[in-house]
């Protein structure tokens, strides 16, 4: 029988205010922040991503975005609550560790897009 495969969870998470950035630390070894900004952007929300990869919106105008409020999804997930109103992304441990990883690509996609749709990170 498979032995079933361990997740990662973090045992830290800290919001620095003044740099608006998360930083969440994983009982793997793995350490990430992440801005306010990226986390808005790529928002697991129905919202953002829509039903399919090729629903995803591309958001601009939240270079300045940051989180009020972080609030625990069980043991599982954390919903971050940012500073535009926006609250409906919950962001599995999974989820999270991913996007650490995949951090710069995404990003990288994410300026593409914006450049592509002619919009921009500032308001």
């Amino acid at each position: 029988m498979a032995k079933p495969i361990q997740k990662s969870k973090p045992f830290e998470i800290r919001y620095i205010k003044e740099d608006r950035v998360l930083e969440v630390e994983f009982d793997d070894g793995h350490q990430f922040s992440f801005t306010a900004e990226f986390l808005r952007v790529e928002s697991p929300s129905a919202e953002v991503q829509g039903h399919s990869a090729s629903q995803k919106t591309t958001i601009g105008g939240k270079k300045y975005v940051g989180i009020k409020a972080i609030e625990p999804v069980g043991n599982y997930a954390v919903r971050l609550c940012f500073d535009d109103d926006h609250q409906t992304g919950i962001y599995s441990w999974e989820t999270l560790h991913d996007y650490g990883v995949h951090q710069i690509e995404l990003w990288e996609r994410y300026l593409k897009a914006l450049e592509q749709q002619g919009l921009s990170r500032e308001l």
